[in-house]
């Protein structure tokens, strides 16, 4: 453990005994018993988490991971995110502290940790919203049958997964009432109450709440369960061009959550006739891949709903010269999906990686006690000073722990920066900085950093280490883009847990013959999106050559098209 041998002036960071200590303690978070630092905790319960504990991730070889026994292990996690990514990511984001089971399936608590980072995207993104002229409100949780029902296509896209309230008490109700699945349907019988005449456009507002969803596939923490919270955002316009313009606005914006906040890059588009919203007119959506799955991930959506709605729900309004007109719609959605891509993408095998802008606390300040000295009192300067200058930091003062035991607890819970302090640093008015985003024995790793300048060195590292995180991302995701033109190459590269840029003829019936030779225990292939900015991808260029063929039916191409397996 070379974090823990001695530094090169000569600092005895940990004793022989803290480092058995250390290989010994499971690193779950609670508080050890006083009298016992040595005890082997007890195994925890399994009979609750039984559904929920293994979801299908779609890890391991082609076709399912095989099945693994469970090690024991007294430190850090028990699985390989390599070896078995269902398992590590189960894992992880319980040991890491995330989520905690609970007795319904599909449904998750979200602890502290995990809540406090989906408070940092919230506060970013209405704080965006807001300056765009956008208000927030409140609508219920409740849908008539009558109001879910009147756009027809809309809920054939819902009807599956939506949950009804058929009972209160021990009285059936006279009609059963549906729990949002989301809000069209809720909020548009009252657009039309409020919108009469062209000054009240455009009407723009947004909702931060939960949807449920009864998924019929596996549930998975966050990327897939059956109740989750979002913001969805719901506007109303004179005119198409100024829905378009919304529409890549808020795309934008949820492109700079994942890539500036989460350090995940992802690939701006829009979605076929087959995957867009149902009702809607065009749907644009941000798209993150997942390596060690070979899966996209649909990371938000905003959509263009055209007139359809209006036209459902009599949203009128009366013009400069009094005629009569349907208003232009869109509608627009961002999860804690968010929370579990970018787990997914940083995550390694000693637990999360946290990117320093959303993580609850960037840095932790740890003691390193030797012959009888405790730095305890230093270390909370320390962490005093950091936090006027404005970095969420925390101390780890707990004496029940050795430091071994602390650097692995907050390792696995992802804590960007680790600062430790012993006599010697004290001595030389300098600290020892340790980063969590780089491997064991890596250049650059830990340094020693004089205490003069400590607050600039720590801005420095975060920011460091935010660039580094998304740039290693996104090369990792770039090289797992294959370019064919032709289905054996097509079926090769998807095999191979890759996304596959190729040339379609964009028609709904080659779509679904794709899904339907592709279907198969790993699940069928489809289109991801079609890139806006595919110049920004490096294997292609804007515009097809001359001649193109569709890779699958062989008519002339009409653009490119991302395709893979999703989740």
């Amino acid at each position: 453990m070379e974090d823990l041998k001695m530094a090169e002036q000569g600092v005895e960071r940990m004793s022989v005994t803290d480092e058995i200590v250390a290989e010994k303690v499971s690193v779950t978070g609670a508080e050890a018993p006083e009298a016992k630092p040595k005890e082997k905790p007890k195994k925890a319960p399994k009979e609750k988490v039984v559904k929920d504990k293994k979801p299908v991730v779609h890890g391991g070889a082609q076709g399912g991971a095989k099945k693994e026994v469970k090690k024991e292990s007294g430190l850090g996690l028990a699985f390989k995110k390599d070896e078995n990514f269902g398992e590590w990511y189960s894992d992880v984001v319980v040991r890491g502290e995330m989520i905690e089971y609970y007795d319904v399936s599909g449904c998750y608590i979200l602890r502290p940790w995990s809540y406090s980072i989906w408070e940092s995207i919230k506060d970013f993104f209405d704080k965006e919203i807001k300056k765009m002229g956008i208000e927030n409100t409140y609508f219920p949780l409740f849908v008539s049958e009558k109001a879910l029902t009147k756009e027809k296509d809309h809920v054939e896209g819902f009807a599956p997964e939506v949950a009804w309230v058929t009972r209160s008490g021990d009285s059936e109700l006279e009609e059963p009432i549906a729990i949002r699945p989301t809000s069209e349907t809720v909020m548009y019988p009252i657009f039309a109450k409020w919108i009469r005449g062209h000054r009240d456009l455009p009407l723009r507002i947004n909702q931060w709440c939960n949807v449920v969803r009864w998924e019929f596939k596996h549930p998975t923490p966050f990327i897939r369960s059956r109740e989750f919270l979002w913001q969805e955002g719901h506007t109303a316009f004179a005119t198409k061009e100024e829905a378009d313009v919304e529409v890549h606005q808020i795309l934008e914006l949820y492109r700079r959550v994942y890539e500036e906040l989460l350090a995940v890059p992802v690939i701006k588009g829009v979605k076929s006739e087959v995957e867009k919203f149902a009702g809607g007119l065009y749907t644009t959506t941000v798209e993150a891949f997942i390596p060690s799955t070979g899966r996209g991930v649909q990371g938000a959506t905003s959509h263009c709903l055209g007139q359809n709605f209006s036209k459902m729900f009599d949203i009128l309004f009366e013009d400069e010269n009094r005629e009569r007109k349907n208003v232009w719609q869109n509608s627009w959605g961002l999860t804690t999906r968010t929370i579990g891509v970018m787990v997914m993408i940083h995550g390694d095998n000693k637990g999360l990686v946290l990117p320093p802008r959303v993580a609850p606390i960037q840095v932790v300040v740890i003691p390193v006690p030797f012959k009888g000295i405790d730095p305890s009192e230093e270390c909370l300067k320390v962490t005093r000073q950091l936090q006027e200058a404005g970095f969420r930091v925390k101390d780890d003062l707990r004496d029940n722990y050795s430091p071994g035991w602390k650097y692995s607890h907050w390792e696995l819970k992802g804590v960007p920066l680790r600062i430790e302090i012993g006599p010697r640093d004290i001595e030389n008015k300098q600290v020892r900085v340790v980063r969590r985003d780089l491997e064991d024995k890596t250049e650059g790793r830990s340094q020693d950093i004089p205490m003069a300048n400590l607050v600039e060195k720590i801005g420095e590292i975060l920011e460091t280490m935010q660039k580094a995180l998304l740039e290693k991302a996104r090369e990792e995701r770039t090289s797992c883009i294959t370019v064919a033109d032709n289905w054996d190459d097509f079926i090769a590269a998807l095999n191979n847990k890759k996304m596959v840029l190729a040339p379609w003829c964009d028609e709904v019936e080659v779509e679904e013959s794709v899904k339907a030779r592709t279907k198969g225990e790993a699940g069928a292939a489809k289109t991801l999106c079609m890139p806006f900015e595919q110049d920004t991808l490096p294997m292609v260029s804007n515009t097809l050559p001359e001649g193109t063929k569709c890779f699958v039916s062989g008519k002339p191409a009409k653009k490119w098209a991302l395709w893979g397996r999703s989740y």
